[in-house]
């Protein structure tokens, strides 16, 4: 009877042991914040969980950057600007090639926009980063027509720095473009 009773006081206290430290640790995943008067709770999740979104969301608005032209050479100066912040080399030696070939100086004589809307971005984890694949459909808008082209690019990925110029700390590698060809071309109203 004693041994039965030594048994039980046993498991409760293991138990109560056991519940406190667990509600302790979920305890510390959280904040609390008070906003006039009101309590609000704010989780903790490690960085790492969230990472292949961020590197979403990183080449999905290096493509935004780079394919959005507007025919003012200030503007275009000022995505590359942004967008170079995000890449390697690889992205600026399309720049310049679009620079050198022309394309850039006919897009502001012609009065031709660009535009892009990325369709997915898909993210397998590579060796010290991650490899990318971004589908997008880019839009050419000319004085009498629009070209629908569809964009394939991949690129691989590694962590740098976070700054205010490279918020998730990316920096794209290799990149290139896969495919880039037109898919229809409409008569403008």
């Amino acid at each position: 009877m004693f041994f039965t009773l030594a048994l039980f006081c046993l498991l409760i206290t293991v138990y109560a042991i056991y519940s406190g430290h667990k509600s302790t640790m979920i305890a510390l995943d959280n904040i609390y914040l008070l906003n006039n008067g009101q309590l609000m709770t704010a989780s903790a999740h490690s960085v790492k969980e969230n990472r292949p979104v961020e590197v979403q969301d990183h080449v999905k608005r290096f493509h935004e950057l780079f394919f959005t032209l507007d025919p003012d050479d200030k503007a275009i100066q000022y995505n590359m600007s942004q967008a170079m912040y995000l890449a390697d080399a690889s992205a600026q030696q399309q720049y310049e090639y679009l620079k050198e070939s022309g394309y850039i100086n006919e897009l502001i004589q012609k009065n031709v926009s660009q535009d892009i809307r990325v369709d997915s971005v898909t993210v397998q984890p590579s060796g010290s980063g991650y490899y990318a694949k971004c589908y997008a459909q880019q839009h050419i808008i000319r004085t009498s027509t629009v070209t629908t082209r569809n964009l394939i690019s991949e690129c691989y990925l590694r962590d740098v720095s976070r700054s205010t110029n490279n918020p998730h700390g990316f920096l794209m590698e290799r990149w290139r473009v896969v495919q880039n060809n037109d898919l229809q071309t409409e008569t403008r109203r």
